[in-house]
């Protein structure tokens, strides 16, 4: 049986929180303990990120879906799996719990919780990395879901864990990350100069990975 959706909702809210509060502190932890050494701050920050995703999808993917971004959200509602009216619900909470998750890193590494990021990742190969990132991502997914849904936490986690390092960009691959992130001057900021042209690449890489699913993972009818 189906969650209701203020309890998708929370799942959502609660999930995506988690997510920034530890891609923000992994990022504050790993530049304080690598001494300058940027390839342990950013490894240290690989490895959090991505383990924290595939216990958020485990412990939240049943109740609503475990989103934690809007691209994946608007991806399904465009197959028919999710309203659209609950899909612009989902967007704006994770939206609000993703700043939520960045105030709530400040804090407990006792930083100023208002910040606007100075770190600039601005430039066509950034935003082809976030293309590449994002449709990856999204095939990630689609193929789990086709294929072998009890997989999609692990592939997800690896596959954050691996773009993390072929991506120029550091895969943000996600709308309320890369908006949220720009609150925080860390490691893991952006500067917002850089925000809107990261999820235009997003959502374009999002639906191109949307229309090469449908070749690849034909959806079934349903009655």
């Amino acid at each position: 049986m189906q969650a209701n959706l203020q309890t998708r909702l929370l799942a959502e809210a609660l999930g995506t929180a988690l997510l920034l509060a530890t891609v923000i502190g992994s990022g504050i932890m790993g530049e304080r303990l690598a001494g300058g050494n940027i390839a342990i701050a950013l490894l240290g920050n690989t490895i959090a990120t991505g383990a924290i995703l595939v216990v958020l999808i485990l412990i939240f993917g049943p109740v609503s879906g475990a989103h934690f971004n809007p691209a994946v959200s608007l991806a399904f509602a465009g197959r028919g799996e999710l309203p659209w009216r609950e899909c612009g619900a989902y967007i704006a909470v994770q939206t609000v719990a993703a700043i939520a998750g960045v105030w709530s890193a400040h804090v407990m590494f006792e930083l100023p919780v208002l910040q606007i990021s100075e770190k600039i990742r601005f430039g066509g190969a950034q935003w082809f990395s976030e293309f590449v990132a994002t449709a990856g991502l999204m095939l990630t997914i689609y193929g789990c879901v086709a294929r072998t849904p009890q997989f999609v936490p692990f592939a997800v986690g690896l596959y954050i864990t691996a773009a993390y390092w072929f991506t120029a960009s550091t895969s943000f691959a996600n709308p309320a990350v890369t908006f949220a992130r720009s609150l925080s001057n860390t490691f893991a900021g952006i500067a917002p100069s850089g925000v809107a042209p990261f999820i235009v690449a997003q959502i374009i890489g999002m639906i191109g990975a949307s229309l090469l699913a449908i070749m690849l993972w034909p959806q079934e009818k349903k009655n």
